[in-house]
């Protein structure tokens, strides 16, 4: 059950990086053209805070009872600082995402909110910019010595 869900996890990076891509693209070009906030950005944004809130639930039982979970496996005997695997699996990676979820959902909130549609395409804009460069420093790419994890499931 930890693979599939591991698996999943790492699927459902690409699909809310996705998301969060358009949505930067969604409140820019609504931003600078001086667009009307419409139904369809609040429901990319709104599909957009779905995929990070169900990766967040996810990515939270992985780390608490996942195969290398807190609650799951003893800290090692250096310390959790002293391991670069338990560091950033422990503690950086969990910090940064919950951080993402955070100015995602903050960013939605913004669509929610009687103001004009400029400052509603601005403010979402920095959210979801601040939630991607999080979650870019976050995730354990394959190229990152000790904590890297494949591209895609079954990749490695």
């Amino acid at each position: 059950m930890d693979k599939g869900l591991l698996d999943l996890h790492n699927l459902l990076r690409w699909i809310l990086l996705i998301l969060l891509l358009l949505s930067i693209y969604k409140a820019y070009s609504g931003w600078k053209n001086k667009k009307v906030f419409s139904p369809g950005d609040r429901k990319t944004w709104l599909f957009t805070l779905i995929a990070a809130h169900t990766n967040l639930l996810i990515g939270l039982y992985l780390w608490l009872w996942g195969r290398f979970g807190m609650l799951k496996i003893p800290a090692p005997p250096e310390g959790v600082t002293k391991s670069k695997f338990h560091l950033f699996f422990w503690i950086e990676h969990p910090a940064m995402m919950i951080l993402s979820v955070i100015m995602i959902t903050l960013a939605y909130r913004v669509a929610k909110k009687t103001l004009p549609d400029s400052t509603k395409y601005a403010r979402g804009l920095w959210l979801f910019i601040v939630a991607l460069l999080f979650i870019l420093v976050a995730i354990p790419w394959p190229f990152r010595h000790d904590i890297g994890r494949p591209w895609l499931p079954g990749m490695g």
